[in-house]
């Protein structure tokens, strides 16, 4: 009787955490943009029109969930078409080159803070990142789908990437900061 007891302990211990949840980003609610400083007194706002993520959870509160990201770097768009076409050239992104913005990781939390913690690559550079993430909760919607919102929030200096880019104002301000504001408003679909 012991072993049985114990077997079906185990058998449902391995359940609850081996069962993954995988989740898609519901592109027509989510939003991937960033923030530079022009001219040292004001900011320029872009963002990426084609993206995708994948998160596998394995908790109801996505601690420890895997987050798989991608944006097209073609598909940067600040409402400039010149300004666009010199951040897709090999000034800044080379989308021809290096067609793709990559993040990989794991959803970290600590009490009631959440943060990203992974891997950040554009042009093929690859560094260690942490982003701030602020978790709004799960619910169903009216058609019976399971939805999950985020907002990340974080910055990266683009010249360590190789976007390197720069011009000085005649005072010697920069034209275009090197740090590079990030911030992903994101709503996930349970999958299935």
């Amino acid at each position: 009787m012991k072993k049985l007891i114990l077997s079906i302990g185990l058998l449902v211990g391995a359940t609850f955490t081996y069962g993954q949840t995988e989740w898609t980003v519901d592109k027509s609610h989510s939003s991937v943009g960033f923030t530079v400083t022009h001219l040292v007194i004001s900011e320029v706002e872009g963002q990426f029109t084609d993206f995708d993520a994948k998160v596998v959870s394995t908790s109801d509160d996505f601690a420890g969930s895997t987050v798989e990201f991608t944006a097209k770097a073609a598909s940067i768009d600040t409402d400039n078409e010149q300004r666009d076409n010199h951040l897709k050239s090999d000034d800044f992104f080379n989308a021809e080159k290096f067609p793709e913005v990559k993040f990989n990781g794991k959803i970290v939390k600590n009490g009631a803070k959440y943060q990203l913690v992974g891997k950040f690559t554009m042009r093929d550079v690859t560094k260690d990142v942490t982003f701030d993430v602020k978790y709004n909760g799960t619910i169903k919607d009216p058609w019976g789908n399971i939805k999950s919102g985020f907002k990340v929030t974080g910055a990266v200096n683009r010249k360590e990437y190789g976007l390197k880019w720069g011009a000085l104002t005649e005072a010697g301000g920069a034209v275009v900061s090197d740090e590079v504001e990030i911030t992903a408003n994101v709503e996930l679909q349970k999958k299935g």
